[in-house]
């Protein structure tokens, strides 16, 4: 029997599900279970292609061509494992079906109605995203309380009641603020949002507490008492990533077993230890991001940063983790310091774009539409003239090839997305590109064979004259400029 872990956050969004999830995942897995891990989105988008990155965050993309929640990329960095795209789920892609499978006449006359039918439908997805695991990982987007959560939280008492409630576990990641006139953890907002899952017919078995400090056992007991969950249950999980701080969200499957929360969750599976955990590379890695022997500084010169008078970085943050691990990996703490590529524009200040020199690498990411993008060029030109290493990624290194083609082969010459009447078109789109009308999941997606040639660079790097890598664009270097 398939055993299942439903993560549901309270009070705030961006509680930390995503990561707790994967914490618990890896758990799972390091007592000798085969885990998968699942993210439920309650909006009405099919996937997450179409929004925007500084209200939702970066999209993830599937080997399998998902544009997908970046808490999937969590997901995979945690297990070490790909995850298809059919492990996210969409209120759209629900009733996207469902409507479809109405006008086919797939129903034979029944009348469709949210129960049963959109709830047998979340639970046919979850089946179908199982792929054999023994334990899988569930997380519910947003916060209880929300309109758009009830359809899922109803469909999983109805999973509950089917497969019984030793085969299924509630963990609740909810929020304590300590407000700042009175500097005290308030216990009252986590205490409502147990009220409002209950609501649902859900009583939590665990309480992951968030919060800027650890919980301490005074609240615990309250939360114990108001909960009516047992206090080993009530499990604290303070912020790791902070001002002042130097630590990792890599620590949490650490931090969650010195509470021993993995045997916790087995035991309420009715579920044995398979061996033992082994947790030693993991350490060493960590201990690497937090102690390294040397740093250094890389700007990540972007255009998908600012909202509002806000910094949203999570436009980036597979960028961010990639380059925590390579430097884990090398013994190196990378230091990122996040430019928006729109300070390098118009009416350029020399001292202000002169500041790329004190980085020891430059990369520009990617992203759409023609906001920054001369500044991002500009960036670019500099790396290449100061002989700064430079990294382009996506749009990146389309801007690289605009950047050369303009300031060393003297073209007039740029990105057909960015300038369709451009002289020298050396960014076009793909040929494949070229009649799509639609543009939600229509882009190049998913991994895609690369053929290196050998000596160069890439090539001594990647030890490979073939890499398979993820692609997610519409637009590529024209075969026609192959030289200047």
């Amino acid at each position: 029997m398939t055993k299942y872990i439903v993560v549901i956050g309270g009070v705030i969004s961006g509680v930390g599900k995503g990561v707790a999830t994967a914490s618990i995942a890896r758990i799972i897995k390091e007592y000798g279970y085969s885990v998968t891990a699942i993210k439920i989105d309650p909006y009405i988008n099919c996937d997450a292609g179409t929004l925007r990155p500084t209200e939702h965050g970066e999209v993830w993309v599937t080997e399998d061509g998902g544009e997908i929640d970046q808490d999937l990329g969590n997901y995979e960095r945690f297990l070490s494992q790909s995850i298809s795209k059919i492990n996210n789920i969409t209120t759209g892609q629900i009733y996207r079906d469902l409507i479809e499978k109405e006008r086919r006449g797939d129903f034979l006359g029944e009348t469709v109605q949210f129960i049963p039918h959109v709830s047998d439908e979340i639970k046919s997805r979850i089946k179908k995203a199982e792929q054999g695991s023994e334990v899988v990982l569930i997380e519910i987007g947003g916060t209880v309380g929300d309109y758009e959560n009830l359809p899922f939280l109803f469909a999983f008492k109805s999973l509950e009641n089917e497969i019984g409630k030793e085969n299924i576990s509630y963990v609740l990641v909810s929020y304590l603020p300590v407000p700042s006139h009175i500097e005290e953890m308030k216990t009252k907002p986590t205490q409502l949002a147990v009220k409002l899952l209950r609501e649902s017919g859900i009583q939590p078995d665990f309480i992951l507490c968030r919060g800027k400090k650890a919980l301490d056992s005074v609240r615990k007991r309250k939360i114990e008492k108001y909960s009516n969950i047992i206090s080993e249950h009530v499990i604290s999980m303070p912020d790791v990533i902070g001002p002042g701080t130097v630590n990792t969200i890599y620590v949490i499957p650490l931090d969650l077993e010195k509470e021993r929360l993995g045997e916790k969750l087995l035991k309420g599976l009715k579920l044995e230890k398979r061996k033992e955990p082994n947790w030693i590379e993991w350490e060493k890695a960590v201990e690497r991001i937090i102690s390294p022997s040397k740093i250094i500084r890389v700007a990540m010169v972007g255009k998908y940063l600012d909202i509002g008078d806000f910094q949203l970085k999570d436009s980036y943050i597979s960028i961010n983790e990639a380059l925590k691990h390579a430097g884990a990996k090398n013994d190196v703490k990378v230091e990122i310091e996040w430019i928006d590529s729109k300070e390098f524009e118009n009416n350029l200040n020399i001292n202000q774009i002169d500041k790329l020199k004190n980085f020891q690498g430059i990369i520009v990411p990617g992203g759409f539409g023609s906001s920054g993008i001369e500044g991002k060029i500009n960036a670019i030109r500099y790396a290449r003239e100061n002989n700064i290493p430079f990294l382009g990624l996506c749009l990146g290194l389309q801007l690289a090839v605009v950047e050369f083609a303009r300031n060393v082969c003297n073209l007039n010459a740029n990105s057909s997305e960015i300038d369709s009447n451009a002289e020298h078109k050396v960014i076009d789109l793909l040929d494949e590109q070229r009649n799509i009308t639609e543009k939600g999941a229509t882009m190049r997606l998913g991994a895609y064979k690369a053929i290196i040639t050998p000596g160069t660079i890439v090539h001594r790097l990647y030890n490979s004259l073939e890499v398979f890598e993820r692609h997610r664009h519409r637009y590529e270097v024209n075969p026609y400029y192959s030289i200047c």
